[in-house]
């Protein structure tokens, strides 16, 4: 049995960073303790979730019965259904009974990302408060956000706790805040079950990669900072050796991992570690799962002795990097699935912008990224930032008190100041940032390096909400530009959808793809990331995989793609300027041999 299995509490929690395997190692987990006689609730924080994609069933946010798997029940905590639940019970009793101007009033205060989060958060402690819905179970298994977004979630029991243990404020999040004060109690049983290592754990999933692994170190500190100290480390993935007896891609991948397990961040050599092998299969159905923690699995089929030489006909990246640098300035934003590479690819193009002499602004909006880590330099014509949340709420609240507060005395200032410590500030702040950087693209490059589907989506959400608000408030016939309207126009934003040519991130690259066409924005172009199918391989185990992506990026060119781009899987990390400008002209040859 794997380490993080062995005595599990009543909580366990997965979490890192997007794209190692959460999802796939959570239910694997679940499958496990239900098939042992357990009583599992299997619960996706996640607002991209894939559980149900995983499991081939539609779950959503009510607790349903796994019909494959005795004992596994599984639920999704969808946050537009919370949100609404959450805006019903606040506004329910009002509607009839106040005017309904007063009541559209509310309704709106209620529209935003900020309602939204709260709902969710709602949801989440309430199953960490041993409610009704989770008695009946001996185990429940949290497949989480990536990583950013979960130290925000894990953070938020102590501080709205903190905060109106301290006396709700009554501005920038009124409307929302009006239904907290009475599930205090309900906070403060999160909070002590968070904290109790006896009743939760948390296993940080990695890859054998240097990013991955620095950044389930960062997570586990900040968790460790707020109480949660019972934490394991899985690292996922892993290439087995003999693949790479007569592959040189094989070898190189293999002394890349090697290396990065060598320098395992200090702060996680304490920990218990479980690794898992790479498998040739792509990890859907149950059958696969009950496989993915099996120190050996079935063997691979043979599939004759040829080696897979590559794609040699998809078009690449540098394709696009034409037709991006055409106009000579603009929005780029990369988005997708976490893992999937945005934070690679973004960098990449913004190199290549910046070499052919364009100013260029690359940016991320991911509480996770580390573009400094990919770029190892400075370049001319570019220009590095990160939308960090912390910097951009206590510039926010030093804003607000220095305009607003000025006009009021010391008992209105002081008010003021306790609603700014309202983790709702958080939200506005960071909406705010990212407005600023779409504004600068009317004169230069700026390309966004997003965070994961499910964040950015809230993100867009308080775009959305902000148009609405200034529409509504502008007089008829007036002409304005709000940031979604410039989200909007494909002359002013490139959208480019990054994945991985396997079922479920393809998939939720679709579904994110339906998303921004609800929101009016039509994705410029796909961009499939780590393909082993573009790449010359002799591997069984790659040459498997390869074959699997091939049926996945067909799909992708024939039903989902105005225009599409292949990178292949390389020997080498792309880091520095001089192998991201080689990622982005396609000089993959000198990067295998590298």
């Amino acid at each position: 049995m794997m380490n993080f299995l062995h005595n599990p509490p009543r909580f366990l929690f997965f979490t890192g960073k997007g794209g190692v395997g959460k999802t796939s190692i959570a239910c694997a987990a679940a499958v496990q303790l239900a098939d042992a006689g357990k009583q599992v609730l299997l619960v996706s924080t996640d607002p991209a979730s894939n559980v149900g994609q995983v499991f081939g069933l539609s779950i959503g946010n009510q607790v349903v019965a796994v019909p494959a798997v005795s004992n596994l029940s599984a639920l999704e905590i969808d946050p537009p259904a919370a949100a609404q639940a959450y805006r019903d019970r606040i506004v329910g009793p009002v509607r009839g009974v106040l005017p309904d101007a007063v009541v559209k009033g509310i309704e709106e205060q209620l529209s935003g990302a900020c309602t939204t989060e709260i709902a969710a958060f709602d949801e989440f402690t309430a199953l960490l408060a041993d409610d009704a819905a989770t008695r009946g179970f001996d185990h429940v298994i949290f497949d989480t956000a990536p990583t950013g977004h979960t130290i925000r979630l894990l953070s938020l029991p102590g501080a709205w706790s903190g905060f109106l243990e301290a006396g709700q404020g009554d501005a920038s999040c009124l409307g929302p805040l009006a239904g907290l004060d009475k599930q205090r109690t309900q906070y403060q049983a999160a909070v002590a079950a968070l904290q109790d290592g006896a009743r939760t754990r948390l296993v940080l999933v990695a890859r054998g990669q240097g990013a991955t692994l620095r950044e389930a170190a960062r997570t586990h500190e900040e968790l460790a900072a707020i109480g949660l100290s019972r934490q394991y480390l899985v690292i996922n993935g892993l290439l087995p050796e003999s693949e790479a007896a007569h592959d040189p891609l094989a070898a190189a991948v293999l002394r890349r991992e090697r290396a990065a397990l060598a320098n395992l961040p200090a702060a996680l050599r304490e920990l218990p570690v479980d690794n898992i092998a790479l498998k040739a299969f792509n990890l859907v159905g149950l059958e696969a799962l009950r496989q993915l923690l099996q120190a050996e699995v079935s063997g691979i089929t043979p599939i004759g002795s040829e080696p897979h030489i590559g794609l040699p006909d998809a078009p690449t990246l540098s394709t696009l990097v034409d037709g991006i640098a055409a106009p000579g300035h603009g929005l780029v934003m990369l988005m997708g699935k976490g893992g999937v590479g945005k934070t690679t690819l973004a960098a990449a193009i913004a190199v290549e912008l910046a070499a052919r002499g364009l100013p260029v602004h690359l940016t991320t909006s991911d509480p996770a990224a580390h573009l400094s880590e990919t770029l190892a330099g400075e370049l001319p014509n570019l220009a590095v930032s990160r939308i960090d949340p912390h910097a951009a709420t206590e510039a926010y609240r030093a804003h607000v008190m220095a305009t607003k507060g000025a006009a009021l005395d010391e008992a209105g200032r002081a008010l003021l100041a306790e609603d700014l410590r309202s983790p709702c500030t958080e939200e506005i702040a960071v909406f705010q940032a990212f407005s600023r950087a779409i504004r600068e693209s009317g004169r230069q490059f700026v390309v966004m390096d997003t965070a994961p589907t499910g964040h950015t989506l809230l993100l867009l959400d308080a775009t959305g909400a902000y148009h609405r608000d200034v529409a509504r408030q502008m007089a008829t016939g007036s002409h304005f530009t709000t940031p979604m309207m410039q989200l909007q126009d494909p002359a002013r934003t490139k959208v480019l959808i990054v994945t991985l040519a396997e079922t479920t991130p393809v998939l939720e690259a679709a579904h994110l793809q339906d998303d921004l066409r609800r929101a009016g924005i039509e994705p410029w172009a796909w961009v499939v990331n780590n393909c082993i199918a573009a790449a010359p391989v002799a591997s069984p185990l790659l040459r498997r995989r390869a074959d699997s992506e091939l049926r996945e990026i067909d799909g992708i060119r024939s039903r989902h793609a105005q225009r599409w781009a292949v990178v292949p899987l390389l020997a080498n990390e792309p880091v520095g300027a001089a192998r991201l400008r080689a990622l982005a002209n396609c000089e993959h040859t000198a990067e295998l041999r590298g």
